[in-house]
């Protein structure tokens, strides 16, 4: 990760929260063209497959294929709902910064697009990945709120508890690569599977994956992967419960897990609320998830 000096380089206005002016007015009509093709492919995909908040959420926030976001329009829509704003950032972001922002509300997304060779995969997080995928779940009031909660937590876990791997693996399995158990059966959320194609297919429809009822210190104790699809995801029954289960004090919880079992990301425990135990025949090096 670049250091805000060598950001300034390239980014002279960069604030000391690195925020940067968005300069929408520099997007090329190539760069609003990638803009719409993933997001055309997003909307032939997620039907039946994202959860209905967050479909409600692209809804309420006017987000549409002809062109990227203006932060400055779309942070008055989502102020107006839930109180959040979205800045600009050249890339990704130290942890305290991060924190920070989510802390104060403010959604940290990254300024550019990726390139027309990186529509299926890109490690660093993109305006699309950033803005498609996590925007529209913050205008729901309770995942809003949940995002904050976070964000104080990830304070509190830097400054006192040096538990940020197990906090980022909450992070991971929720505001990523989560799933939700809706009345319409079961729902994808995570913003790193409502930004992909192929992984917003897999993760409802594949036999491979492990389906594993939500259980906050389970999900704290596992790892995960990043160079492929998931092995394992973790499913809530609401967001309300999401809420409940991590507005709390993790002092104990930290404690807990100072010691004790580490969990692979394939693993399936005997304690685990099992929805669909996978055959793992995942393909090596296909990961899509941003």
């Amino acid at each position: 990760m670049p250091t805000l000096d060598e950001l300034r380089r390239s980014h002279p206005n960069i604030g000391p929260d690195y925020t940067i002016p968005q300069h929408w007015e520099r997007y090329g009509a190539a760069e609003h063209g990638i803009w719409r093709t993933l997001f055309d492919r997003q909307a032939r995909v997620l039907p039946g497959r994202a959860c209905r908040e967050f479909l409600e959420g692209l809804s309420k926030l006017k987000l549409a294929s002809d062109q990227i976001p203006d932060f400055e329009r779309l942070s008055e829509e989502l102020s107006a709902l839930t109180g959040w704003r979205v800045v600009a950032v050249p890339s990704l972001v130290p942890d305290d910064v991060f924190f920070d922002h989510l802390a104060n509300r403010r959604f940290p997304a990254g300024q550019f697009i990726r390139k027309p060779q990186q529509l299926d995969y890109i490690e660093e997080p993109d305006v699309f990945h950033d803005v498609f995928g996590h925007v529209p779940m913050l205008a729901h009031p309770v995942f809003a709120d949940y995002m904050e909660a976070y964000g104080k937590g990830g304070q509190r876990a830097l400054s006192e508890f040096g538990a940020l791997k197990n906090l980022a693996r909450l992070y991971w399995y929720t505001v990523e690569f989560g799933l939700i158990e809706s009345r319409d059966g079961l729902r994808i959320y995570g913003s790193g599977i409502v930004s992909s194609s192929a992984e917003s297919m897999y993760a409802v429809e594949s036999p491979s994956p492990n389906r594993i009822g939500f259980d906050l210190e389970r999900v704290m104790r596992t790892d995960y992967r990043i160079d492929d699809f998931q092995e394992s995801y973790f499913v809530i029954s609401s967001f309300e419960e999401l809420f409940a289960e991590t507005y709390k004090d993790f002092a104990a919880l930290y404690a807990r897990l100072a010691s004790g079992p580490g969990y692979r990301p394939g693993d399936v425990l005997a304690a685990d609320r099992v929805l669909t135990r996978g055959t793992h025949s995942y393909r090596a090096g296909s990961h899509a998830a941003v």
